[in-house]
């Protein structure tokens, strides 16, 4: 029996489909797309969420302005990882301290504490993924719908932390 290669490709893509959490949905999010929202002074832009992934992972893209980042937080429920696309970041992950820039990556596990925050200049930009899903519905929560993100939103970074302190507990957050 002869195989071609594009007749072994595509069982192998048709035996993929059915291990992702039963979703064989192509999940396309274009440039400049996805609902966004102001957390902390970063803007979360929605790439992939659960309802798209059969609830196995979330992915956001993250604008840090300069001097900007989240306050030291675990997450009880998912391990999430940060590629960096532009700029510098500075991380905390559990007694780790490293600053990482465009091309670098990092794992943050569930249980650990972790923070980070852009010490440079100029704005920061990092893909960004929670495994399993469900952190999103956590920024829904705590963030703000940014419609347009040239308008700032008006939101103190306190207000909304004492926001994520009172319903982080619901979604497994824990700022610290």
């Amino acid at each position: 029996m002869q195989f071609t290669f594009g007749k072994i490709f595509a069982d192998i893509c048709k035996q993929r489909r059915t291990t992702l959490a039963g979703n064989d949905n192509l999940v396309v999010t274009p440039t400049g797309e996805g609902r966004s929202y102001s957390v902390v002074g970063d803007i979360y832009t929605f790439k992939a969420v659960g309802e798209d992934t059969g609830g196995a992972y979330s992915t956001f893209e993250f604008f840090i302005p300069p001097q900007n980042g989240s306050p030291p937080h675990i997450h009880w429920r998912e391990d999430e990882t940060f590629y960096i696309l532009e700029g510098e970041l500075f991380f905390q992950v559990g007694d780790q301290e490293i600053v990482l820039s465009a091309g670098s990556f990092v794992h943050a596990p569930k249980g650990v504490p972790h923070c980070f925050k852009n010490m440079g200049t100029t704005p920061a930009i990092t893909l960004t993924t929670a495994i399993p899903a469900g952190l999103e519905k956590f920024f829904e929560e705590v963030g703000y719908l940014v419609k347009d993100k040239d308008t700032p939103v008006t939101v103190t970074p306190e207000d909304q932390i004492k926001k994520m302190l009172e319903v982080g507990p619901k979604y497994g957050v824990e700022i610290l």
